[in-house]
């Protein structure tokens, strides 16, 4: 099954759309506004804020650090399998973390369990919405990643109103229910091209039917029995019926010993084509690293990923420290960043689909203007300064919608799902670190202040390093050194190399 042109931009793209969408909300609705649960396991487990702060930073950092694993399984088993499977993790982490005795049972339940599934969420819808949609991909996947802000915002406040009614125990059974939902999404996932592991079945089962045209006949029918004569005791076999018996008998030990000789040869031939395909993948891992701007965005991503991740943890905790518990109970702050990151991708995935517009700028814009709202927060002491801010750095989170497109523009469409699975890697990795850290910040020094001055920082310096190492005199410096009959991948680089 080939991808056919008429599929692109349109048709049951757009259904595809909407089914990722509500598998983004279902899955990333509590982790994302994991920031409502956090003071309620502080109270209940009695733990320190860095060890607590462990159950958030996992829950989103461990699908994301898993993403080349999660890759590997959208190419062997497709996109609807794997969100189908995803489902039954999210739904059974959230059901298992409603009986955990301590903050140890949760952060294996909550965060890593829940944390696999929306990774394999996350890496499967993507990956499905690129393959739909080509002229349009910046709006689908601003609309697809929509769904994780639309969910938190709506799980922030519902996690609220459960609490009261039915306790932490109840809302965490509840909202696991809710997830079961992922498997109605995957029904949707409707594959363009089939997936490896059918294709490797296909394959085996056309060589099977083969090798069964031209085997020999059974055994059995070669052994010719005495009839009624083996029944009866008074009649024996014929001495020319023996022998043939006795051939028969010496065929069958001979044809096992070349069937377990044979079936050695295959398991070292499995095992050896295993070997190769392992070996192709990091050396398609190798050469997306040799690229310099990717190499530059993954090192932003980490940054990023570092330090505008502990406010959707914090933010509350930072309100109820400055003693505004009233104003946070109408209105959460992790409702209004959820609503702001909506709107930004929205907003940031329309802008990208234009033509003038650089894609990797509108990134380093967005992470400049996260940085200055971080470095604010410690020096605000009003909560209508904190929803401002708020707002900023959920505008500004908004730029994972551009993750996708990036990394497309970068190394192509062929190579997304590794160099996606990459990039994720080091976006995880830094969401994993920065909770724990500005929790051990505020046990170490009792404020928030000197934890949230590191994270804009890391924000800044992650700006500054994606702008300078993607300028373009360095495509210049790369273009002056290759060969003539290098491939080129724009109509302005084989215009430039005519004139």
């Amino acid at each position: 099954m080939t991808t056919s042109t008429k599929a692109l931009d349109g048709g049951w793209g757009w259904m595809i759309v909407v089914a990722s969408f509500m598998a983004h909300l279902l899955s990333y609705g509590s982790p994302s506004s994991v920031g409502v649960l956090y003071p309620e396991w502080l109270h209940a487990f009695q733990e320190g804020k860095g060890l607590t702060a462990w159950v958030g930073s996992l829950v989103a950092g461990v699908g994301l650090i898993a993403s080349p694993i999660c890759s590997a399984c959208v190419d062997n088993f497709g996109a609807r399998p794997v969100t189908f499977f995803s489902g039954v993790m999210v739904a059974g982490g959230l059901m298992l973390s409603a009986f955990a005795p301590n903050v140890q049972f949760l952060i294996f339940s909550y965060g890593i369990v829940v944390g696999l599934g929306c990774g394999l969420v996350y890496t499967a819808t993507l990956t499905i919405t690129c393959q739909y949609f080509d002229k349009r991909r910046g709006l689908a996947l601003g609309i697809v990643t929509t769904g994780t802000s639309v969910g938190a915002f709506i799980y922030a406040t519902a996690q609220n109103e459960l609490i009261v009614l039915y306790g932490l125990d109840g809302c965490l059974l509840i909202i696991g229910a809710l997830a079961l939902n992922l498997m109605a999404c995957a029904g949707f996932m409707r594959p363009l091209n089939m997936p490896g592991y059918y294709l490797k079945q296909k394959a085996a089962l056309e060589r099977n039917t083969e090798e069964q045209l031209f085997e020999k006949p059974p055994l059995d029918d070669l052994k010719i029995t005495a009839g009624s004569t083996a029944t009866t005791p008074e009649k024996t076999l014929m001495v020319k019926e023996l022998l043939i018996t006795m051939d028969a008998k010496d065929l069958a030990n001979q044809t096992e010993k070349k069937r377990s000789f044979l079936s050695g040869l295959t398991i070292m031939k499995v095992i050896k084509k295993k070997q190769q395909a392992y070996s192709k993948y990091m050396h398609s891992i190798y050469e997306i690293l040799q690229d310099q701007a990717m190499v530059a965005f993954c090192i932003a991503i980490f940054l990023f990923s570092l330090g505008a991740y502990p406010p959707v943890l914090f933010i509350e905790d930072v309100a109820q420290s400055q003693g505004l518990i009233e104003e946070v109970s109408i209105i959460p702050l992790v409702s209004i960043g959820a609503i702001a990151t909506c709107v930004g991708k929205l907003v940031l995935g329309m802008l990208v689909d234009i033509r003038w517009i650089n894609s990797i700028y509108l990134y380093t814009f967005t992470m400049f203007a996260g940085s200055v709202s971080l470095l604010c927060i410690p020096i605000t002491k009003s909560y209508a300064g904190l929803q401002i801010l708020s707002i900023i750095l959920g505008f500004s989170s908004g730029n994972w919608s551009l993750t996708s497109y990036i990394t497309t523009k970068i190394v192509g469409l062929d190579k997304l799902t590794q160099a996606h699975g990459v990039l994720m890697f080091f976006g995880g990795f830094g969401i994993m670190l920065g909770p724990p850290v500005v929790g051990w910040f505020f046990d170490w020094t009792q404020s928030y202040d000197l934890a949230f001055f590191f994270s804009g920082s890391c924000v800044l310096l992650g700006a500054v390093i994606l702008t300078l190492l993607t300028l373009p005199c360095w495509k210049r410096k790369h273009s002056e050194t290759e060969r003539p009959d290098v491939h080129y991948t724009s109509n302005c680089d084989k215009v430039a190399s005519v004139a």
